[in-house]
């Protein structure tokens, strides 16, 4: 059954954040557990996120992200069940926010964490299979991100009638039968055996920030 449907959310192309925080939000705090391939923010990037308007979310109740959901699914108790299917962003420094930066930089090293961190957008795509039976596999997970806004946009208007129009019951239990194929592989032979299966672009992920 094709059950899946897209959002009308989108990426929003602007890299950058350029309000520098203010007296009430300095704290001294530097950019601990700074992740440098993904998209979970430090605390020092939250507060420039707050300081920008910007909504944050958390995921797994403690990592958080600026993301939205690009994929959902109503709810199903078992089958081919979405895991999730998200449109992420990481965003630079510009104007006034960067001048503070500087300045920290000049008497705090770890501040260029921040400073050369590489605008990035990212598409995340989980699909898992469960049943009755005890059969649990990951479908396709699919991630693929990039530092060049419409290129990923583009991405984007391909996958969505592609992930839209599968029947992802019957690709699961298909795959099913194909698992003496697939399960002996490790992660990333998996996904790209997948991704032929499916008939889409490999993938792309945990490209590094930093400049």
């Amino acid at each position: 059954m094709q059950d899946l449907a897209t959002t009308a959310h989108t990426f929003n192309p602007n890299p950058y954040w350029d309000k520098p925080l203010t007296l009430k939000h300095v704290t001294w705090v530097t950019p601990d557990l700074f992740d440098q391939d993904g998209y979970d923010l430090c605390h020092v990037e939250k507060l420039y996120a707050d300081r920008n308007n910007v909504q944050l979310h958390t995921i797994r109740g403690h990592r958080t992200a600026l993301y939205q959901d690009w994929v959902v699914q109503a709810y199903k108790k078992q089958g081919a069940v979405l895991n999730h299917g998200y449109l992420f962003e990481r965003k630079g420094y510009t104007g006034e926010a960067r001048k503070q930066l500087e300045q920290w930089a000049a008497k705090e090293p770890v501040f260029y964490k921040m400073l050369n961190i590489k605008p990035k957008w990212g598409l995340d795509f989980s699909m898992d299979y469960y049943d009755s039976d005890g059969n649990t596999f990951e479908v396709l997970h699919w991630e693929y991100d990039g530092f060049d806004h419409d290129e990923i946009n583009e991405i984007k208007q391909k996958m969505d009638p592609i992930l839209t129009s599968i029947d992802w019951d019957d690709a699961a239990k298909q795959l099913l039968k194909k698992k003496d194929e697939w399960y002996p592989l490790d992660y990333f032979e998996q996904s790209d055996y997948k991704c032929r299966y499916f008939g889409i672009i490999e993938d792309r992920w945990k490209m590094v920030v930093w400049e």
